[in-house]
């Protein structure tokens, strides 16, 4: 049994040793974020410093830059509490060197290098291919809706939007003239400061409008273009018609003719007609027909909708390049964030879109994918080559089934209807050669292969999706506009694949 209790003297000199580095064990994350960092290029974050003249002396950028890095990795990117912790913890003094920069330096370096804090992710995706990652005989493909730095009540439709900007110049004009009455030419008091400045409410509010016109005039164009291709189809059904009509009757003249040289002992000269769906005139025209019929497919849009209905396109106040999109959780003022991931859990692209739908971006990722696997194999020599990709049924269409690209398992059904079908309807060897790319991919996802391969995406890319939120606390943007967003998404990314690098190392033998 002890004899007392241990001393507590608050008043010992050196609590901490004299030498910064005996602060913290050898094995600290925060050593391992001090030399990846120190291994990266940052001209781009240096080029816009002009040193050398009067002035305060800036922040060194690479510690600046390491003070995000660690701190996202913690799951720390509040500003505020970033200055917080540079005071208080232990490893965030040390990055800076017991010379804390406040909050909004931090938040000004933040937003000054918006650029090249997104272009670090292929960087350390560079830095990951040199310590041997990157499994790319599966690749997983899934988006995840992130929360934008904006509350859902702030969106208004088109009409409300013109009507708020009628109202607040109209409130500017009454408060002019009510100052008119009052000051006659005195300057007076100020207008408040939504109305007196010109690039204040009115000029947002115009602006969004502005975005929602083009928006408006695309569909419009759009929805032209899907008038005219129906009316394209109609022609060629009806030249498709009266061709099989002509050729029916050429061929029952033939047959008439036949008939009678025959009841007389005779023939007649020439071949006889081939069966009317055989002949080339007939194809020619049902090739046309499925053409037209393929065009107005793909120009068909819906029409824009009506002001005041209630599908009325509507934009945010808060952060016009966010949308409203659905969440487990219910609706929700967000952006779509898509990942494609490696087999060994390395983020091969980010991509931030304010896109809700995810069948539209499927060849738009494989593309990014590919641009960058290109631009790693070209920094570090490899020859890295995608396998196989792996897509829930949100990326489902006969187009992306269809493209051109790597092989591909994209799911037709949820992941139960997938498992019966494979356990009621197995499949094997190949597909018909007949069948089109929708049956075939169903085929090869009954055969026990398929089923196998497919049975990786989720265990690939959610737990990807999971350290996002969860563990870069990356549930909701802490800025706001789809370029600051995208940015943010992709650097949550490159620590995020930094973390995994560090997890790769320590798992090798030494």
């Amino acid at each position: 049994m002890a004899k007392g209790f241990r001393p507590v003297d608050r008043d010992q000199r050196f609590l901490l040793p004299p030498d910064m580095r005996e602060w913290l064990p050898a094995g600290h994350l925060v050593w391992f974020v001090l030399d990846a960092v120190e291994a990266l290029d940052l001209a781009q974050f240096r080029a816009g410093y002009k040193l050398g003249r009067a002035g305060r002396a800036a922040y060194d950028p690479r510690m600046m830059l390491t003070l995000l890095v660690y701190a996202y990795a913690v799951g720390q990117r509040s500003s505020r509490q970033i200055e917080r912790l540079c005071g208080v913890d232990v490893a965030f003094r040390l990055i800076c060197a017991q010379d804390a920069p406040d909050h909004a330096t931090i938040a000004r370096f933040r937003a000054e290098h918006e650029q090249a804090l997104g272009d670090l992710f292929v960087q350390i995706l560079a830095l990951c291919a040199r310590a041997g990652m990157g499994r790319l005989g599966t690749v997983a493909l899934d988006g995840t809706k992130i929360a934008a730095d904006a509350a859902l009540s702030a969106n208004r439709s088109e009409s409300r939007l013109h009507q708020m900007v009628a109202d607040i110049l109209a409130e500017a004009g009454d408060v002019d003239a009510a100052e008119d009455e009052l000051f006659g030419t005195a300057r007076g008091d100020e207008l408040a400061e939504e109305l007196s400045d010109p690039a204040g409410r009115a000029a947002r509010i115009k602006a969004i409008l502005a975005d929602l016109a083009a928006e408006r005039r695309a569909r419009a164009e759009a929805s032209q273009r899907a008038r005219g291709a129906q009316s394209r189809v109609h022609a060629a059904e009806l030249n498709l018609q009266r061709t099989g009509a002509m050729l029916a009757a050429q061929a029952a003249a033939r047959a008439e003719a036949e008939a009678a040289a025959a009841a007389g002992g005779g023939t007649i000269p020439g071949t006889r007609p081939v069966p009317v769906e055989q002949h080339c005139r007939f194809r020619d025209a049902a090739g046309r027909l499925d053409r037209a019929k393929a065009a107005a497919v793909a120009a068909r849009q819906p029409p824009p909708p009506p002001p005041g209905s209630a599908k009325e396109t509507k934009r945010n106040l808060t952060d016009p390049d966010s949308r409203i999109m659905k969440t487990r959780k219910g609706w929700e003022q967000a952006y779509n964030g898509q990942l494609v991931v490696s087999s060994d859990y390395l983020i091969l692209a980010a991509v931030l879109t304010n896109d809700p739908a995810d069948v539209t971006l499927y060849q738009p990722m494989i593309a990014a994918t590919a641009a960058t696997i290109a631009e790693i194999n070209t920094i570090t020599g490899l020859d890295w080559q995608i396998g196989c990709v792996l897509a829930d049924a949100g990326y489902a269409s006969n187009d992306n089934l269809a493209a051109e690209g790597p092989e591909r398992l994209i799911a037709l059904g949820t992941r139960r209807d997938l498992d019966n079908a494979a356990n009621l309807e197995p499949a094997h060897g190949d597909p018909p050669q007949d069948a089109d790319a929708r049956q075939r991919m169903s085929h090869r996802l009954r055969t026990p292969e398929g089923a196998a391969l497919y049975r990786q995406r989720g265990a690939t890319v959610e737990p990807v999706n999971a350290h996002l939120k969860d563990r870069r606390a990356l549930r909701r943007f802490s800025r706001r506009g789809l370029p600051a967003a995208h940015s943010e998404f992709r650097f949550a990314a490159a620590v995020t694949n930094l973390l995994r690098m560090r997890t790769h190392l320590a798992a090798e033998p030494a």
